[in-house]
């Protein structure tokens, strides 16, 4: 049994929680809070095995939107006609009224006034750096720098500025105050960071242009510009920027980050006094110009800033939904130090009890990034090791997160160099993963050991210290409580000859083949094999099997259950006779598609199977794309492996495995022992009786039982190395990946939180 052992007590908390009479809880308002303004939270969760309500734990990714938000600015649209402002009818007069007012009081929660920036409404932060980039005037001697912790959005504007042959140096923020020295300057440089970064938390100071412009003291403007990228800063600490003689050229804003909604909005500020000095527009849209000729090359831009920058209509309809987000904001919260205060304390809490979970021989559970002293903001990155300090592949984590109801993030965060720099890795290391199929979003964690990202949890101001106890609780309940004893490996392979049901071996077990099943769409439902036919296997598994995808349209990846369960619902069977593939779904009638290559109308596609490119034919049928289409509501069409279509038999003495369009082998093999005791965990562990989900819930290909005095021991088949089905030879590959597709119920296609945590549990080898 592990234990759990205290790292370090608590901080003290900094001078500035007291800033205000409030605490954490905003003096005991929380729950009220949660309560009234994001039901969301309490929604139950619904599993055919639990209900749970949801820990959301990615507020670095988009926090929640208050009810009073949406209910107040749903109400305005209903008694209002928002217009577009730039006709002069009554209603877009009170529209332009709205977006005028809207950037007084963004600027006025920002600190800041109209005197000293301009809000300049984009469609996302990304959106504003690049406006940013855009508008500075860097010299062609100039540099443009982006410091290590920058998003992918700032280390993009590399491809912008090199058009204009300006160099790219990307620094560590340390390396600033060297950088922009005059004895080290040459022209008009810009230089961007994030004020915290997404990965790691860590915060950066906003005094960096004051400090820079010291040096220069009597130029019109100092030769470096600077754009800092407030987007995750801004979420849960005030940028006062009416403090800094002065401050950023540029800040760039997302406002969902901020309020939950409107998530179609994002703001530029730009420096007042920096105006005078910006590059001249090149593109040009509608509303933007005071004349325009079309017939010669002559226009006349806006004289405000905004209107000579917003590029055709702005987004009146989120624009007026941002009153009532700083109203909600302001009933709810007050201060936005208030906020700093509250996600401070939460942070500080989260990050004292994932170092407290330790294995039951000292070593930590946690491998935290950061969150080391310096100035750090509610998210907190990290990787989960086991006893022997062995890293657990983070997709696994983040499944059993999702069925535990808790919402985190795993991945690299859009943040390259941070990523590199507290996973340690280089950029050679990032070009081999390439090679290796590894893209952003897949399931590939680990390679040679090492993780390639990383799990993050990130806190905003409705974040609770209960959320942070069942987010604790699920990591010790998941990756602290459970061992497995292996049970010793049986001396020689299960032998099943032609003719019979069973064999009886001499120093193993009596066993029989249960059921074959074929999965003539990959990751739709099985068709079991009736027991009085012979099923054919080829150099491929069984014939069949696997040899159909379905395929979105403009996709190259097949469609795959855990992503859409209604594929589960689509019953395929083979009339081999008829030589058809019989497709059955609920609610339709049943679709019949032939299995002779001369009949189909095919067209050759190339999709990609875990991360490799695979041979295939589109099945050209407007009734084949409907009928899959209508059951799945997503426009699909049918595609497959020619050769699987063909007569093909097993190539003697070949060693080559090939594969339809499975993901790891040609088949899989399940006991009903295993899937009894699978069972018997699950009973166990909730305080139920009588839990059977059965050997079907793995999708297998063949299951297999005891079937004499011997029986076959629970998972004893992990440590088979080969065996013999009708005197053709199978080697064992190795166990199964665990899947997500194993908590869909293949009958109802639900969700269920079970057998995945319980296998997650019982079955980590540690």
């Amino acid at each position: 049994m592990n234990r759990l052992v205290p790292a370090t007590p608590p901080p003290s908390p900094p001078a500035s929680y007291t800033s205000h009479s409030t605490s954490y809880d905003y003096n005991g308002r929380l729950d009220e809070i949660r309560k009234t303004e994001y039901p969301q939270l309490s929604i139950s969760q619904e599993t055919n095995q639990s209900e749970q309500q949801t820990v959301f734990l990615d507020h670095a990714g988009s926090t929640l939107c208050a009810a009073s938000h949406i209910r107040a600015f749903s109400h305005e649209l209903l008694t209002h006609i928002p217009a577009n402002p730039h006709s002069r009818h009554l209603q877009s007069q009170w529209t332009q009224r709205k977006i005028d007012h809207a950037r007084d009081r963004l600027l006025e929660f920002l600190g800041t006034s109209a005197q000293q920036y301009a809000v300049v409404f984009t469609a996302n932060a990304t959106a504003a750096i690049r406006l940013a980039a855009e508008l500075t005037p860097v010299s062609s001697n100039g540099v443009f720098c982006y410091t290590r912790e920058s998003h992918t959005s700032v280390v993009g504007l590399r491809n912008l500025v090199a058009r204009q042959d300006v160099n790219v140096k990307p620094i560590e923020f340390t390396d600033i105050e060297q950088l922009t020295l005059p004895q080290n300057t040459k022209g008009t440089s810009l230089l961007a960071y994030p004020a915290q970064c997404n990965f790691s938390g860590e915060r950066f100071p906003l005094d960096v242009a004051g400090t820079i412009a010291k040096q220069y003291a009597g130029s019109k403007h100092m030769p470096w510009w600077v754009l800092v990228d407030a987007a995750a800063y801004a979420a849960s600490s005030p940028l006062q920027l009416n403090q800094y003689k002065v401050g950023p050229d540029f800040v760039a804003l997302s406002m969902y980050k901020i309020f939950g909604a409107p998530t179609g909005l994002g703001a530029l500020l730009i420096r007042r006094s920096s105006v005078p000095f910006l590059r001249s527009k090149g593109y040009f849209g509608g509303g933007t110009v005071a004349g325009l000729a079309f017939d010669q090359q002559w226009q006349v831009y806006r004289h405000a800033i905004e209107s000579r920058l917003e590029d055709g209509t702005v987004n009146f309809q989120d624009i007026i939904s941002l009153h009532h987000a700083l109203d909600a904001h302001k009933k709810n919260y007050q201060f936005m130090s208030h906020v700093t205060a509250h996600t401070w304390v939460i942070t500080q809490y989260a990050v004292q009890k994932m170092r407290m979970l330790c294995h039951i021989n000292g070593q930590p559970v946690c491998e935290i990034y950061g969150h080391t002293g310096k100035d750090f903001g509610p998210t907190i990155s990290f990787n989960i090791k086991d006893p022997h300090a062995r890293y657990v592949g983070y997709v696994e984590v983040e499944r059993l997160a999702v069925m535990a109801g808790i919402s985190l993030r795993s991945g690299r965060f859009c943040n390259p160099g941070a990523s590199q720099k507290w996973l340690g890795l280089s950029a050679q290391d990032l070009v081999k993963q390439a090679s290796l199929g590894f893209v952003c979003g897949d399931d590939n964690d680990l390679l040679d050991g090492r993780p390639v990202g990383a799990l993050r949890v990130s806190f905003g101001a409705m974040t609770s210290i209960h959320d942070i106890d069942m987010f604790i609780a699920f990591l010790n309940r998941q990756f602290c409580n459970h061992r497995l004893s292996t049970s010793s490996a049986i001396s020689k392979p299960v032998s099943l000859p032609s003719g019979k049901a069973a064999l009886q071996s001499s120093q193993t077990c009596s066993v029989e083949v249960e059921k074959i099943v074929v999965y003539p769409i990959k990751s739709c439902h099985g068709w079991t094999v009736p027991s009085d036919t012979l099923w054919p296997i080829t150099q491929y598994g069984l014939k069949f099997d696997r040899s159909f995808v379905i395929m979105r349209e403009n996709s190259s990846i097949p469609m795959q259950q855990k992503s859409y369960p209604d594929m589960a619902l689509i019953r395929p069977r083979i009339d081999a006779e008829s030589q058809l593939l019989i497709l059955e779904a609920p609610g339709h009638m049943p679709l019949h598609v032939s299995l002779r290559p001369a009949d189909l109308l095919l067209e050759q596609i190339e999709p990609q199977i875990c991360s490799s490119r695979v041979e295939a034919v589109r099945l050209r049928s407007s009734k084949i794309s409907s009928w899959l289409s209508a059951v799945l509501s997503v426009a699909c069409y049918l595609a497959c492996e020619p050769r699987l279509l063909l007569e093909s038999k097993p190539q003697a003495n070949s060693t080559k495995s090939l594969k339809s369009f499975a993901n790891e082998a040609q088949l899989l093999l399940v006991t009903s022992e295993s899937a009894g005791q699978v069972d018997q965990w699950i009973s166990r562990d909730n305080s139920k009786q009588g839990v059977s989900i059965g050997p079907m819930q793995y999708r297998p290909n063949i299951i297999v039982k005891s079937a004499g005095a011997q029986h076959i021991r629970p998972f004893e088949e992990l440590q088979w190395k080969s065996l013999f089905i009708d005197n053709c030879k199978f080697n064992v590959a190795g166990p199964c990946q665990r899947c997500q597709m194993i908590s869909i119920d293949q009958d109802s296609a639900k969700r269920l939180k079970e057998p995945y945590a319980t296998l997650a549990r019982h079955m980590r080898i540690w």
